[in-house]
């Protein structure tokens, strides 16, 4: 049995579909136990009662308060409890599309980081034509620096490695251009260090280009990468709306949307942010999956299977371990 802990007041959406989900992952999981936090008026009609535990709280972190404060003012708040049984190893992962600031901030503070790490970051999953590659940071930092890119790029290294077994992955610096030298400061001093470095580092790649799937890593600070991430969500899902609407206007298109609804619900799903459910926080001492805001039940399930996944394979002592035997410490390397 693998106990997750889940943030029920996360989320646009929360309670209601964090508590569909919940029940959702209940019943298609047998090894899963959930400690579900909230207030009690939330949980007391939770449907299943076995598997479950509850944690009661009426204080939770709002998606517009600043996480400083958040820490200071609401150390009840369902987040920060979430990570406490993480903490005490009551719970093996905790789960929330709740503010994602004031997760990164709790789990820093509470958790505490993997020795030699200055910044964790979100490691995204992306779909492309290849395999599914890594955009990192994907939101735990807005401003970063040079050295920060660097140490993203070799824990989405080491997490693809040792957690996905994909050996030697490929690494790109997010830029407008592929030429060295394009990009701004930040960037171009990022490049020297990833240059220098023993990663599988190929250089510059842009926007366009990312989901070829040349590349299983591209790297850039969280401020751009969450912009990316929306950016890439909204453009998937617009792109089936425009379809939907261009079929209406022929009986001919409507009968090859017909002959052709197999692929383009395999396309659906290949590009539904929501079924990779969650993100993990890569360089805390803890498996901390961060879900989009947005998420309905079926995204709550999903970040809940992937919880339970790194739970099993315990994650954040792996990527501990493989950080500790590649010293990622600043060392020699300009900052």
């Amino acid at each position: 049995m693998y106990s997750i802990a889940l943030d029920v007041m996360g989320g646009d959406y929360a309670p209601t579909a964090v508590l569909e989900g919940a029940r959702s992952a209940l019943r298609q999981f047998s090894e899963l136990f959930l400690y579900l936090i909230g207030p009690q008026e939330v949980l007391k009609g939770f449907p299943i009662k076995e598997r479950v535990k509850f944690v009661f709280t009426d204080e939770y972190v709002r998606m517009d308060e600043a996480p400083g404060e958040a820490i200071k003012k609401k150390r009840g708040a369902s987040i920060f409890l979430g990570l406490d049984l993480l903490k005490e190893n009551k719970a093996k992962a905790f789960v929330s599309a709740g503010n994602s600031g004031a997760v990164v901030a709790g789990s820093i503070f509470i958790l505490g980081r993997i020795s030699g790490v200055r910044r964790p970051a979100i490691a995204t999953l992306l779909p492309t034509l290849k395999e599914p590659m890594v955009l990192i940071d994907a939101g735990a930092n807005v401003d970063s620096k040079p050295y920060d890119l660097y140490q993203f790029a070799v824990m989405a290294s080491l997490f693809l490695e040792t957690i996905w077994g994909r050996p030697n992955p490929k690494v790109a610096l997010l830029s407008i251009g592929e030429e060295t030298g394009k990009g701004n400061q930040l960037v171009r001093e990022a490049y020297k260090l990833l240059s220098s470095s023993n990663l599988n580092f190929c250089g510059n790649i842009e926007g366009r280009d990312m989901y070829r799937g040349d590349v299983d890593i591209v790297v850039c600070d969280g401020f751009i990468g969450n912009i990316c991430l929306k950016l890439s969500e909204g453009l998937a899902e617009n792109i089936l709306e425009m379809l939907k609407n261009e079929v209406k206007k022929s009986y001919l298109y409507i009968l090859g949307m017909y002959l052709s609804k197999g692929a383009i619900k395999a396309f659906k799903k290949r590009t539904d942010w929501r079924e990779y459910g969650g993100a993990p926080l890569l360089g805390v001492k803890g498996n901390v999956i961060i879900s989009h805001g947005k998420s309905d039940a079926h995204a709550i399930k999903n970040a809940i299977r992937q919880a339970l996944y790194f739970a099993k394979i315990d994650l954040a002592s792996q990527l501990g371990r493989a950080i500790e035997e590649h010293k990622i410490e600043e060392d020699d390397l300009e900052s």
